[in-house]
């Protein structure tokens, strides 16, 4: 099992979910992917799409740099 980063800080949503939902259909079960996003609509989409997707939100945290948010999404 692997993990990879994507980082959506700059992108606007729908694309945030979009670019998310791409880098996941190439892992393979059981991969983890640490998302990079920012507060908002990105912070409130991302983990609600991939749910709603079937995949699995493992946790939601900030991270050091103000407004900048790690989702952990198992495919």
């Amino acid at each position: 099992m692997a993990t990879y980063r994507l980082d959506i800080t700059k992108e606007h949503c729908p694309m945030t979910f979009v670019k998310t939902k791409i880098e996941l259909s190439k892992l393979k079960t059981g991969d983890t992917l640490e998302v990079l996003l920012t507060e908002g609509e990105p912070l409130e989409n991302v983990p609600r799409s991939a749910t709603e997707q079937g995949f699995k939100v493992l946790s939601v945290t900030e991270t050091e740099v103000k407004g900048i948010h790690r989702v952990i999404i198992e495919k």
